[in-house]
């Protein structure tokens, strides 16, 4: 199909509700509009209208059952006081019923205390009053002159009101007086024989319809059935049918794409439609927009399609296909049943039909205006009912059949004793299940079937059973296809007894099941349909606790309450949901299992991933999944688009531009709300170019433009902002072509690119992009569209402080009416304190503090107040943040704090359901009695936010915001890295430590290769040109004396070399502290504090740690006292000798990897330590609150980006130092073998020291170990002779002044050693202090 135009959309809106409201006499013209419909009905009626199921005595007649008459004896009494008693009232006619009240019997003990309310058109197939999903128990009378008035939340419409008594006084019996209100009903009723259609034509051929109200009551015993029907040529249709007992409306209005498969639209509603009671539809449709309502319960939905107009060609037919139409496909049939009040968009279709204005020729027989009904007699059965037939005795064959329908999966339908067996026909598990036993002296025979499958959808299923001697047949809903037999040897005699519904008798060989919930109809046994008029009187069979003329089938799963696409599943009693995969638990998946946003997830100590976020919560949005990059300061959240990178333009212009569209990982209405509920969003645009121009054109619009959210064009591009038609270039002015304010728009023949952030985050993201100049020669464009990222949360950190008891916040009314779930942050000093109440007439909703342990949620829906409350074990006043959740809905009510105490309680079996309030929902006490004192944080209502801030800039007593979340969060802060507060949040300051990530956590190491080193000044007035607050720091971090009584020094290291320095701290003083590794790749440590002749040496451990495997080790010192830990061993203990000096004296500098001093320096730790260097990997290195490999990596960074002034730090580096993950967790175990990984390293000279060892078992290759030893012995020898060489050659120490550093930086070609020394700090050395070199 193919139509002219764009394609128009529209939200339902106000003109659509005012042209409704215009149309409501139309749709409901038969019922009274300018009256109230509260007539008293059965008063004026004569005695012979009322009936009962018996009478005490004739003073107790039915006929005085009239409120506030003391004829007779005062009203109705039964003969026997049981639940199988009932009063009647004909009406005469149907009128329609809108309350019903109740009193006792006058001046007695005798009253009613419960009942339940029966009604039907002709005083049989009765139907039980509903209401909030049950068969519905009216509370009766206390007394016997008080009367008890119920209004009618469903009014009704009937001729016949039955009251069935379920409880009544205790010191007495039943008895009734009442009174029925309402008014007159009167309605056009057409009676569709299946075969018949009405056809409405239209006044033009073809009718392009924007608007539609259709309104019809209707009511059949058949399952499937067309009740309405139009169609155009070009593909246009609406349809409405039962399908399977359900309604089913189709409509299309059409779609460019594909003809019109891609404009057709299908919803289903209701079920059980086929109970031969009256049901009522209406369609009310806006273009897209439609409102479909059945029984008062309304779906809303928006059709498929681009197309807004419904085009019918001819005419519309009610009562099911054109008659002269086109072939009928998929075998619809014709709607069988009455309809009475048609309405088609003002039009009476009834009346018009008995005015004989419409076409009905169809129609085999004349037309008939009265509702022809059926005569099917229902009895229903509960779970200790049964109902006992007869049937013939002594026969060799038996006949039965029945119709039923259940949802539960299980049940007893036939059982009967034969004559020398049993006979059982059962539903298992869904299907029908039939066993035959026929027991004889001599042996046992048996005979089984099984057929259908699924018989448990609460629809009308025929079983019939024929059994004679060595055969047997089961036949399912009269399909021969579905007949199962058996040929087993069997020799049948009846019973003659027959029992429906459950057996409860003790047997020699008992049924397998024992009850049976549902319904049965259209019996037959022996072939005969069974009177059940002559088992209601008594004159045939029994019965116990069965309801003749009736089926009280309740579909639990209708409407839906399983929310967010959670399957409902249901028993006769009760249903439950399965929110598997949804994304939502609870027990009708309303609360979601995901939290809101990425802020919410780091504040639960998560990093950075992939996340699902639900950004409404129980809302109707459903969960996302979105990248989580956590960083020190902000939380990003980005949302990934399918647009690829320079993606490429050709073919455009200002005339047929070229419209890319940007699909984003998750709908529009998810990507709106994180950036509703974001602090900032960005979205990197870039257009390349060549030849094709951007902004700028001769008449101001520009050739391309953006469409973002809301479907707004703008005229501005990436670094630029709203109003401004510039691209970043316009705005820092700095163009290629300072003419134009975008690089493209000067049009030349090279590729130029405008790029830049979008920042306005109520326009993003970019759902479009229209490109205008790429069709000219030589003229190309890519375009890239970044994905959306934003970070902050402002949900999540929305909090009010309530300072004084009498302060509160008001909004409007929560409306949880039978779904509710509320969510917030807590935290308080005060010992009580009510957070939120909202009120109604007698219903209401509370959570409080009852104490400062317990916490309350309580509400009241009409079945009285409930209270759930939580116990904590620790007291929740502690001034530090507690999560409150509470869910009530219609299965239970849940309360959990702190996700460590839950406590729920199950909602009443029968009962109201709905929370109805009407006051404004209080946060805080709005009386003052127990006023909340503390902060409120993220209060979120059904998935809607409250604005806390907001509403406390306006309130006295309440403050926007909460300060001290380190009290509750900064335990998050790891590895010592201080909590700082936010206004809306906190952060983990990590300056101080060796680590980094936002709470600290991450490994900050670097690959050193040989001959790289670290070096850092403790000296402050030695960093020249250092900035006052870097100076300030380093002065925090070591005081100016820089003499220490005490160290902490961690750090981890993987390598597979040794010898090697991995620390060395120097002094001005021969003072130092130094940890090395040896030649054997044992761990020493050496201290050199004064006062002895030879350093102090710890052995720490004497394996090999050069085995590529990552070791930490802690090591402090108090005084003498030395505590070294290596790995997850144990810490060990040591002392310094008594000699020894306890000061470490003027602290300078701290080297990692290789040492190059200009002071005293131990000759012995350089000749064997020091070349060529540590190779391989350190991390986390801290010595007494100093990160100095933190610091230099840092800076490394910083200079590679050439921000950063050489000097103005007190950390340096020589070499090549690369940031690397090696600082993994040490072994807890030594290792066997070691592999060194320098891990994915750019090393520019393509090698990276490697030493391989191998663990070889004794015994082999023996004679290889030999010769290497001896190999190994003539090097050792020919190394130290050459040392001895160099040492004689070299006798005189070299000597400078360090002043010579000044040319340093002069010579490409200096040795790395001189390098180091013109990075120096300028500083006057004697020429006494030497440095050793080899």
């Amino acid at each position: 199909m193919h139509r002219q135009g764009p394609a128009q959309r529209s939200t339902l809106s106000l003109p659509l509700v005012l042209w409704i409201f215009c149309h409501v006499n139309s749709v409901h013209g038969a019922l009274p509009t300018t009256q109230k419909c509260d007539e008293a009905l059965a008063s004026p009626l004569p005695h012979t209208a009322f009936t009962s199921s018996s009478v005490f005595s004739s003073g107790y007649a039915p006929g005085y059952a009239k409120l506030n008459r003391r004829g007779g004896a005062g009203g109705w009494s039964p003969l026997d006081s049981d639940h199988y008693q009932w009063l009647q009232v004909d009406l005469g006619y149907r009128k329609q019923v809108s309350a019903i009240a109740t009193q006792g019997r006058y001046s007695s003990s005798d009253w009613t205390t419960r009942y339940r309310l029966l009604y039907s058109d002709t005083g049989r197939n009765w139907k039980a009053y509903h209401q909030d999903g049950n068969i519905w128990a009216f509370s009766g009378n206390s007394n016997s002159e008080s009367a008890v008035r119920h209004e009618l939340q469903q009014g009704i419409v009937a001729r016949f009101l039955r009251l069935i008594p379920v409880s009544w006084s205790e010191e007495g019996r039943i008895g009734l007086r009442i009174e029925v209100y309402g008014c007159s009903y009167w309605a056009d009723v057409i009676n569709f024989d299946g075969q018949g259609v009405i056809s409405y034509r239209f006044k033009v051929k073809k009718m392009k319809i924007i608007k539609d109200v259709i309104a019809l009551r209707f009511k059949t015993s058949e399952s499937e059935g067309v009740i309405l029907h139009g169609e155009g040529q070009q593909g246009d249709y609406i349809t409405l049918e039962l399908h399977k007992a359900k309604l089913l409306l189709q409509i299309n209005l059409g779609s460019n794409q594909y003809g019109s498969i891609l404009g057709h639209t299908s919803v289903t509603t209701g079920s059980l439609l086929d109970d031969n009671h009256w049901h009522s539809v209406v369609i009310e449709r806006y273009r897209r927009n439609v409102n479909f309502t059945l029984d008062g319960h309304t779906q809303h939905f928006r059709t498929n399609g681009e197309f807004d107009h419904l085009d019918l060609d001819y005419e519309m037919s009610f009562g099911g296909m054109p008659y002269s139409g086109k072939p009928v496909g998929g075998g619809r049939k014709n709607f069988k049943g009455c309809m009475e009040s048609i309405n088609y968009n003002g039009d009476n279709i009834t009346d018009l039909a008995r005015r004989k204005k419409l076409d009905t020729s169809s129609f085999q027989r004349n037309l008939s205006f009265a509702c022809v009904e059926t005569h099917t007699f229902p009895v229903f059965f509960n779970a200790t009912s049964f109902l006992q037939l007869p049937g013939r005795a002594n026969h060799n064959t038996v006949s039965v059949g029945f119709q039923f329908r259940t949802w539960n999966p299980d049940g007893l339908l036939l059982f009967s004793n034969l004559d020398d067996g049993t006979l059982e026909i059962s539903l298992e598990d869904g299907k029908i299940i039939v066993h035959i036993i026929v027991a004889t002296a001599a042996k046992n025979y048996r005979a089984d079937l099984l057929s259908g499958s699924g018989l448990n959808d609460g629809q009308w299923h025929a079983v019939r059973l024929v059994a004679k001697e060595n055969f047997a047949m089961l036949t399912l809903d009269g399909e021969e296809m579905s007949a199962v037999r058996s040929t087993s040897p069997l020799s049948i005699t009846t019973g003659g007894t027959y029992h429906l519904g459950g057996y409860f008798l003790q047997t020699l060989l008992p049924p397998s099941q024992r009850s049976y919930q549902g319904c049965m109809q259209a019996i037959l046994v022996d072939d005969q349909p069974a009177d059940l008029h002559a088992v209601e009187k008594g004159t045939v069979g029994a019965f116990e606790n069965i309801s003749l003329d009736m089926c009280a089938i309740i579909d639990r799963c209708m409407p839906n309450h399983c929310e967010h696409g959670g399957r409902c599943k249901q028993t006769w009693d009760s249903f439950s949901c399965n929110c598997d995969g949804t994304g939502y638990s609870g027990a009708t998946c309303h609360t979601s299992i995901h939290e809101p946003s990425c802020e919410a997830y780091k504040h639960l100590g998560r990093s950075s991933d992939t996340y699902w976020i639900d950004p409404d919560g129980s809302g109707p949005l459903g969960p996302l999944k979105v990248n989580c990059n956590m960083t020190e300061d902000k939380v990003w959240t980005t949302v990934v688009n399918n647009l690829p990178p320079r993606m490429p333009i050709t073919g455009s212009s200002r005339e047929r531009r070229a419209v890319l569209q940007v699909n984003y990982s998750a709908s529009m209405d998810q990507v709106i709300a994180i950036t509703t509920s974001a602090e900032h969003c960005e979205q990197q645009i870039t257009y390349s170019c060549r030849m094709s121009r951007l902004l700028n054109t001769p008449d101001g619009t520009p050739y391309t433009w953006w469409v973002g959210r809301g479907s707004e064009k703008h005229f501005y591009w990436g670094g630029s902002g709203p109003g401004i038609q510039k691209c970043a270039c316009g705005i820092n002015k700095n163009c290629t072509d300072p003419k134009y304010d975008c690089n493209c728009d000067a049009d030349a023949n090279q590729w130029r690119e405008d790029s830049g952030l979008l920042t306005y985050k109520e326009h993003l993201p970019v759902s479009q992009v229209a490109v205008g100049d790429t069709n000219r020669a030589r003229s190309e464009a890519k375009l890239t569209v970044g994905p959306l990222r934003c970070h902050g949360d402002n949900n999540y950190w929305n909090a009010a402080s309530f300072t004084t008891p009498s302060s509160y916040l008001h909004f409007a009314t929560f409306q949880g009416e039978t779904s509710a779930d509320i969510s917030f942050y807590f935290k308080t000093s005060a010992p009580y304190g009510v957070f939120l109440e909202n009120l109604g007439n007698t219903d209401f909703i509370r959570l409080e503090l009852k104490s400062p342990t317990v916490v309350s949620f309580s509400f009241d829906v009409g079945n009285g107040p409930v209270e759930l409350t939580v116990h904590a074990a620790a007291p929740l006043n502690d001034d530090q943040w507690h999560r409150v959740m509470a869910e009530r809905n219609i299965k239970e009510a849940v309360l959990r704090v702190d996700q460590t105490y839950r406590t729920s309680r199950l909602a009443p079996a029968q009962g109201h359901t709905r929370l109805e309030l009407f006051s404004q929902l209080y946060v805080g006490a709005a009386g003052g009695q127990r006023g909340f004192l503390g902060c409120i944080r993220a209060l979120r209502m059904n998935g809607v936010t409250l604005n806390l801030e907001e509403r406390a800039k306006v309130t006295p007593g309440v403050m926007s915001g909460c300060q001290g979340h380190c009290t509750s969060f900064g335990m998050y802060c790891r590895n010592g890295g201080k909590c700082v507060e936010r206004y809306n949040g906190y952060l983990c300051d990590c300056t101080t430590t060796a680590f980094n990530g936002p709470f600290c956590t991450k490994d900050v190491g670097g690959y050193f290769e040989a001959g790289t080193l670290v070096k850092y000044n403790f000296m402050p007035e030695a960093v020249h040109g250092a900035s006052k607050d870097t100076k300030a720091l380093t002065q925090q971090l070591m005081p100016n004396d820089v003499n220490l009584t005490k160290e902490e020094v961690t750090f981890s290291f993987s390598t597979s070399s040794a010898p090697a320095i991995l620390m060395y701290i120097s002094s001005k003083t021969q003072d130092y502290l130094a940890v090395v590794l040896r030649s054997n790749g044992s761990l020493q440590v050496r201290y050199n504090l004064g006062g002895l002749r030879e350093p102090f040496a710890i052995d720490v451990d004497q394996r090999n740690l050069a085995n590529g495997q990552p070791h930490s080790m802690n090591m402090s010192r108090h005084n003498r006292s030395i505590s070294i830990q290596l790995d997850h061993y144990p810490p060990v203990y040591y002392k310094l000798p008594d000699a020894s000096d306890i000061q470490f004296d003027l602290v300078k500098t701290l080297f990692l990897g290789k040492v190059y001093e200009t002071g005293p320096i131990d000759p012995v730790l350089i000749e064997r330590y020091n070349s060529p260097g540590f190779t391989g990997c350190l991390s986390r290195v801290q010595f007494n609150g100093v990160a100095p490999l933190k610091s230099a990596l840092r800076k490394a960074a910083e200079a590679q980006a050439d921000n950063y002034p050489a000097s103005a730090s007190p950390v340096s580096y020589q070499g090549k130092l690369v940031q690397s993950n090696c600082g993994a967790s040490p072994l807890t175990v030594p290792p066997m073998s070691a592999t060194p990984n320098p891990g994915s390293l750019d090393n520019t000279n393509g090698k990276i020291p490697l030493n391989e060892e191998r663990v070889i078992p004794d015994g082999v290759n023996r004679d290889s170990a030999i010769i290497g030893g001896i190999i190994a012995v003539v090097i050792f020898t020919i190394l130290c002779t050459l040392v001895f060489l160099i040492r004689y050659m070299f006798r005189h120490k070299g000597t400078y002044h360090t002043n010579e550093a000044k040319g340093s930086g002069e010579s490409a070609t200096e040795s790395a050693d001189t390098a180091i020394i013109g990075t120096d700090n300028p500083e006057t050395i004697d020429e006494s202090k030497k440095e050793w070199f080899i």
